[in-house]
C-alpha cells in the first residue's frame, strides 16, 4: 500500500509543478503573424517587436506578456487580462483597452494617444514617459491609482502621482 501511497504523492507534486493554464503556443504563433485571435490564451506571449495594427484581442489573456517595443494601433484588448504586461515603448495608439486589467502593467515610454480606457483597471499600472494626451476613458479616480512621472502626458486637466 505505502509504494502507491508514494507514487499518488509524487503525481500530485509533478502536478502542482506544472504553470496552471499555460499559454497556447499555437495561438501565440497566429498572433505573431499578424491574426486576430479574441479570446486566446496568450499567457507569457513574447509579442516583444511586434509591428501588427488592427489586431481583435479582445477577451484575450495576455497576463504576463511581453509587448515591449511592439507596434499595435488600432489593436482591441477590450476586455482582455493585461496584468503585469510589460509594454515598454509600445505603440498603441487608437487602441481600445476599455473593461481591460492593466493591473501592474508596465507602459513606461508608451505611446497610448487616441486609446480608449473607459472601465479599464489601472492598479499599479505605470505610465512613466507614456504619452496619453489623447487617451479617452481616464478618470482621476483610477489614475490616482497608477503612476507616472513628469514626462507622462495627460489629457488637459488630469494628473497622476509619481512612481
Amino acid at each position: 500500500m505505502k509504494p502507491i501511497l508514494t507514487a499518488i504523492l509524487a503525481l500530485a507534486v509533478a502536478a502542482a509543478a506544472l504553470p496552471a493554464a499555460a499559454q497556447n503556443a499555437g495561438q501565440i504563433a497566429r498572433v505573431r503573424g499578424g491574426a486576430s485571435c479574441a479570446g486566446c490564451n496568450l499567457f507569457q506571449a513574447n509579442l516583444s517587436g511586434l509591428e501588427a495594427r488592427g489586431l481583435n484581442l479582445g477577451g484575450a489573456r495576455l497576463r504576463q506578456a511581453d509587448l515591449s517595443l511592439s507596434v499595435m494601433n488600432r489593436t482591441r484588448f477590450a476586455n482582455a487580462d493585461l496584468r503585469d504586461v510589460e509594454a515598454y515603448g509600445g505603440v498603441f495608439s487608437s487602441s481600445n483597452f476599455s473593461g481591460a486589467d492593466l493591473t501592474n502593467a508596465s507602459f513606461v515610454g508608451a505611446y497610448l494617444d487616441g486609446s480608449n480606457f473607459s472601465g479599464a483597471t489601472l492598479a499599479g499600472t505605470n505610465f512613466a514617459g507614456a504619452s496619453l494626451e489623447r487617451a479617452t476613458g481616464l478618470s482621476q479616480g483610477r489614475l490616482n491609482q497608477a503612476c507616472g512621472d513628469a514626462a507622462t502626458r495627460l489629457p488637459r486637466g488630469l494628473s497622476i502621482p509619481h512612481c
